[in-house]
């Protein structure tokens, strides 16, 4: 299938996340049924099919950010398929790509990540392992895919760092800090035992099962453990790596180095946060100087 056989070539070459992949293969089937309801087959559709189908997203309200998504995944299937000869003209080398504004990302307040982080009852076996979660993803950034799959091997107590293979296979070092060790080493002191019972596994945060959680698990912990806090924001998987960068900041750290913690390639996707930052810098100012 031609489908298949692109998104083989891309985990083979490209590097990208597992989730990206399969939004990618989302993203083709959708349009491979929205060319059959036209009777064209995926690898005979004209420039013409493809604006449409963008139109078609547009007219459905699908968000802009995910019409550019779209694009970019067409983009590189139709270039698989003329470079492999499969195919004999490119239906989307002359589209543009959807221009995207700037989003600046949710984050949490200092206050409202003290009291998400101190919810969970560290006497409960999983509630434990949330907290040794939470805090080691306030400390160090880490994308919740990351965190989800960390293994023994990645984490040294002893040094005080975890060592991240993130997007691209890339590998980085980042510190945990002592609440964040404090919290883990009280996690593997005896939960994690518990959760494991029989199983044999090196997943640092096993589920109940004794298996790798997935991400979609550990969000809805963090949404349960919001409400029970009373922390009102709309919180997303990365909401904490958003206040961990932030608060850096705040606190004046170098961008670079926020870049390189977060594992980011392009220091422009890191500047995203200053104008974070320098937004709740301006909020307090209004909300508490007497002149505000």
């Amino acid at each position: 299938m031609l489908i298949d056989g692109f998104l083989d070539e891309l985990w083979s070459t490209s590097g990208l996340s597992d989730n990206t992949l399969s939004a990618y293969r989302s993203d083709l089937r959708y349009l491979t049924l929205f060319l059959a309801s036209h009777q064209t087959p995926l690898a005979k559709a004209l420039k013409a099919d493809v604006r449409a189908y963008l139109e078609w997203r547009q007219q459905a309200g699908f968000a802009k950010s995910s019409s550019a998504r779209v694009l970019s995944a067409l983009k590189r299937f139709y270039g698989y398929l003329l470079a492999k000869s499969l195919i004999n003209h490119d239906p989307c080398a002359e589209l543009k790509s959807v221009k995207v504004g700037q989003r600046l990302p949710e984050t949490l307040s200092e206050h409202d990540v003290e009291r998400l982080l101190a919810e969970p009852d560290t006497e409960d076996t999983l509630e434990c392992r949330d907290q040794a979660m939470l805090e080691l993803l306030y400390a160090t950034g880490l994308r919740v895919t990351e965190l989800v799959r960390l293994t023994m091997d990645q984490i040294s107590l002893r040094q005080g760092v975890v060592r991240v293979v993130g997007k691209g296979g890339k590998e980085r070092l980042v510190p945990m800090g002592e609440v964040a060790m404090a919290a883990l080493a009280r996690y593997l002191s005896h939960a994690r035992t518990l959760l494991l019972g029989a199983s044999q596994s090196d997943i640092v945060f096993p589920s109940s099962r004794g298996q790798m959680m997935t991400r979609q698990t550990f969000w809805h912990r963090i949404k349960l453990y919001a409400r029970r806090a009373n922390v009102h924001p709309e919180l997303s998987p990365h909401t904490l790596r958003h206040a961990f960068a932030t608060h850096l900041l705040n606190h004046g750290a170098d961008l670079r180095v926020v870049q390189l913690l977060l594992g980011h390639s392009s220091l422009s996707t890191t500047q995203i946060y200053t104008h974070v930052a320098k937004l709740r810098l301006a909020q307090l100012h209004q909300a508490h100087h007497p002149r505000g």
